[in-house]
């Protein structure tokens, strides 16, 4: 056991060292391919860069999980379906990279990514209700013959884990990219805090595959991550972030379940996009159109630079990472509840108090 502890990290260390070497052939890539956000010619409010900036650094991510995967991992039939999903997301990704894909084309492509993993049998059948008990959500099934073979559809499982992935793709996505390397070390923390987890139950064998998938996912990004730090030199774009937030989710399934684990990791980005997305409801908004209203921006525009930014990101997910390891199901609620209350508390000091701010 104490070996496949040690042996553990070398996923992660083979996925770093991909990564990084892929990087710079993902930005001649994309500068081949015209893959670049140049401010100058995308006039967005939601852009703060100010040089042409390389896109496309999920197809370096992706490259490094893939190759690292297909070393490490066997290709079973959930693995299969993981990797089927994790493709069409690099797919959609570049072309996002390319052709600026409307949001909602966006929306219905990675809703057929996560059906993949889910069609590998890959599913949330219980979850941990907080007011206590579990809730089966195994029920009700519709099963069915094809090919020669009785299959069964877990409506209310399936379900879930659906909206689950999507949504983790989108918050992440909307929450956690506006800074240079804001995303990559919270994902770098994120699947880190996954891995630890899941190494608390390695007794168990069915968990070394997350455990290795989780350690590889750390790696890639953290390969990634020195290319993506402040001046950063390529952006992971849609499909590094869509990736990102689909891994985990699909990580967290996978780990005995911990939804409000993740949830908790990731609280501040989740938070700050629950928030967004509200107030651009209320204001005859689309949710999905972006703008200069989360929270990164509110603390540039109190004078924080980029890298101050991304380190306080890097932080606080650290240290909700940490708390989420020893927390049982009705801390995690009420953890939960005061990182949304924390969170809103200081959107809504630098919305209406900036000037006290600086």
């Amino acid at each position: 056991m104490d070996n496949f502890k040690i042996l553990s990290f070398w996923p992660g260390i083979v996925g770093a060292a991909i990564s990084f070497a892929l990087t710079p052939i993902a930005i001649k890539i994309a500068n081949k391919f015209g893959l670049i956000d140049d401010p100058n010619k995308n006039k967005h409010e939601k852009v703060i860069h100010t040089y042409p900036i390389p896109r496309g650094g999920g197809m370096a991510i992706f490259a490094s999980i893939l190759i690292a995967s297909i070393i490490f991992l066997p290709l079973d039939k959930h693995m299969q379906g993981i990797l089927l999903g994790a493709t069409i997301i690099a797919i959609m990704g570049f072309l996002d990279d390319k052709y600026n894909l409307n949001p909602y084309l966006r929306l219905g492509l990675g809703a057929l990514a996560a059906l993949m993993p889910i069609a590998s049998g890959i599913g949330i059948a219980f979850l941990s209700n907080p007011l206590g008990g579990i809730i089966d959500l195994s029920q009700p099934q519709l099963t069915f013959n094809l090919l020669g073979e009785t299959r069964s559809l877990w409506l209310l499982s399936d379900l879930f884990a659906l909206l689950w992935i999507v949504f983790m793709m989108n918050m992440l996505n909307m929450g956690a990219k506006g800074i240079d390397g804001q995303l990559t070390g919270v994902v770098v923390v994120a699947a880190a805090t996954i891995a630890a987890l899941s190494m608390k139950f390695s007794a168990d064998i069915t968990q070394w595959p997350v455990i290795i998938l989780a350690s590889i996912m750390s790696g890639a990004y953290l390969g990634f991550l020195p290319w993506h730090v402040y001046p950063q030199k390529i952006m992971p774009s849609y499909g590094g972030a869509t990736l990102a937030g689909y891994l985990l989710a699909v990580l967290s399934i996978l780990s005995t379940t911990k939804v409000g684990t993740l949830i908790i990791v990731l609280g501040v980005p989740l938070v700050d996009t629950g928030y967004v997305i509200v107030r651009r409801i209320l204001s005859g908004k689309s949710p999905v159109w972006g703008d200069r209203g989360h929270l990164h921006h509110k603390l540039l525009d109190i004078g924080w630079s980029k890298p101050m930014v991304a380190i306080f990101y890097w932080t606080i997910t650290l240290i909700l990472g940490v708390i989420a390891l020893y927390l049982n199901t009705p801390n995690k609620l009420y953890t939960i509840v005061g990182v949304a209350i924390f969170v809103g508390g200081l959107i809504l000091w630098l919305t209406y108090h900036p000037k006290s701010s600086k």
